[in-house]
């Protein structure tokens, strides 16, 4: 079983850093991943600004996805809750680095939607995603 590929029709123009949707392959298992903040293993949100919350968050839908056999690439959808959009518009640039590093060139469809709060005081960003993973993966 491949990876979930993306569709991007002509139409809607080329996408950068998201894929407007992507298709699961037939017998893949859908993980759905809970919000996610910058917690550690402490549950403690970790030291820094926007980029290391955004990159712990993203590690740990990671982990999850990790935990029931799957990797970055089957990764189909993430939905990401900021705070403040401005603060993720002036961080950019380490967040692509970031996302790079954590994800490589696997854009899924995305989305950003900006919050007035998160549950956990300090959390900038929350992250949940959806994942089809192949057939003789844990779950």
């Amino acid at each position: 079983m491949s990876a979930p590929e993306p569709v991007n029709p002509g139409s809607l123009g080329a996408p950068r850093g998201y894929s407007h949707g992507m298709l699961a392959p037939a017998g893949g298992r859908l993980l759905a991943v809970a919000g996610q903040i910058a917690w550690d293993e402490r549950q403690e949100i970790v030291a820094g600004g926007f980029p290391e919350q955004f990159g712990q968050a993203l590690a740990n839908v990671l982990a999850v996805v990790r935990e029931a056999g799957g990797g970055p690439e089957h990764v189909a959808q993430l939905t990401l809750f900021v705070t403040d959009k401005d603060d993720y518009l002036a961080s950019l640039r380490e967040v692509g680095e970031v996302y790079r590093r954590l994800m490589g060139r696997h854009y899924p469809a995305m989305a950003l939607v900006e919050v007035a709060a998160l549950l956990e005081p300090g959390a900038r960003v929350e992250i949940q995603g959806l994942a089809v993973l192949p057939p003789g993966a844990r779950g």
